[in-house]
């Protein structure tokens, strides 16, 4: 599991799902990070530190489990292995993108 599977999966789900319309950090710690940028008609990715509206903050471990569906996001946010700053109804829409 690495960085750039965690970035494919999520381009692939945004993608297919409706329009996220939000600027979104995933931060995986020492492991990187993953902006993803979906307020333009074509997804913008890539790995820059910059400003979002919502920020998702876990280990890699942590999110390929959210992303398999081994892993509620809901569960792991309550059991402080997912911490979410800025918009918290950004992060609950990508909840329901990003579950499998």
């Amino acid at each position: 599991m690495s960085i750039e599977s965690i970035a494919e999966q999520i381009r692939k789900r945004l993608s297919s799902g409706p329009k996220f319309g939000a600027k979104v950090k995933f931060d995986f710690g020492d492991d990187g990070l993953i902006f993803v940028d979906a307020t333009a008609d074509e997804l913008v990715m890539n790995n820059e530190d910059v400003e979002a509206d919502t920020t998702l903050i876990c280990s890699i471990e942590t999110f390929q489990k959210i992303l398999d569906g081994t892993q509620d996001p809901n569960i792991a946010f309550m059991m402080g292995k997912l911490k979410i700053q800025g918009s918290m109804g950004y992060a609950l829409k990508l909840n329901s993108i990003l579950e499998d």
